[in-house]
């Protein structure tokens, strides 16, 4: 079975991509739920002012927040969508031809809030937010420290599945530290380890590799690049850089061939005891590329 979206974005305030991606995390909800019946869930889009007024009308607590849920089924305690047919059936909509089971309501500016401090774009975190309000939907709930793993590792299951996460920046570094293990750098002994984050999540690792043709060495930045590009991704939103001796900063190269797909790339380096951030426009004032000119000099 599976659930169904009835997205309220009159103004098209959602960033391109957002509505798939979220209809991909309510599909991958139903798979992981496996309810017994299709459902579909109201989603409307406000800001802080929006969702603070109803945060205080319908519980008592007045502050913005991300994400309201609002389920329509009275599940008994411990029993979530997929324990409870009958119920369902009793919120059976005609017009949808589905089981309504409740509303949720994202504050967008909260959204871009979260997604800047996670380091990744509005769609995933929105992404992010409708896996949570659906599982909410579907009974379940944090409150106890049981049911919070509970419902946390079916958000994770669900996110995997849709092939969104929230990746930290500390994760992204950490991922470039384990890449660096496979380094080949026989002659130079500088072992590097890249890993590079897309849009939905995705991550692709690479380790720079030596030639005893110096020439055609490959950089651990590039071969993370080429991995990506080579199963279809052409935007990205990060990447990091670590070694184990000195600072990583990528050489002129590497700068070149990921300012051709993202520009504005956040730029993570990492070395033992040291985490340096930067953009790619920062790294490569006036770069040229099919995505515009950078203007800025470093100052």
């Amino acid at each position: 079975m599976s659930i169904l979206l009835d997205l309220e974005d009159e103004q098209r305030l959602l960033p391109a991509g957002a509505a798939e991606l979220m209809q991909c995390v309510a599909d991958a909800c139903a798979v992981c739920e496996a309810p017994a019946v299709p459902l579909v869930a109201h989603v409307q889009l406000t800001d802080d002012e929006g969702i603070r007024a109803l945060n205080a009308a319908y519980r008592g607590v007045d502050r913005s927040t991300d994400v309201l849920s609002f389920p329509t089924v009275p599940y008994p305690k411990g029993k979530t969508a997929r324990d409870c047919k009958a119920l369902l059936e009793q919120e059976w909509d005609v017009e949808w031809g589905r089981c309504f089971i409740g509303d949720l309501i994202i504050s967008l500016p909260r959204a871009a809030e979260q997604a800047r401090e996670y380091g990744h774009s509005l769609a995933r975190e929105v992404g992010y937010l409708t896996a949570h309000a659906l599982f909410h939907l579907m009974g379940y709930d944090h409150m106890e420290e049981t049911d919070k793993r509970r419902m946390r590792t079916m958000e994770e299951k669900a996110l995997a599945k849709a092939g969104v996460s929230r990746t930290t920046d500390e994760g992204l570094l950490q991922a470039a530290r384990d890449a660096l293990k496979f380094s080949y750098s026989p002659y130079s002994k500088y072992a590097v380890g890249a890993a590079l984050l897309c849009p939905d999540g995705t991550v692709y690792t690479g380790c720079n590799i030596e030639n005893a043709s110096y020439g055609v060495t490959m950089c651990a930045e590039r071969t993370a690049l080429f991995k990506a590009v080579s199963e279809g991704h052409h935007d990205f939103e990060a990447i990091a850089i670590a070694s184990e001796k000195n600072a990583p900063w990528p050489c002129g190269a590497c700068r070149q061939a990921l300012y051709e797909f993202a520009p504005q790339l956040r730029v993570l380096v990492t070395w033992p005891d040291h985490v340096e951030k930067t953009t790619l426009d920062k790294l490569l004032p006036c770069g040229f590329g099919p995505k515009g000119q950078a203007t800025e000099f470093l100052g």
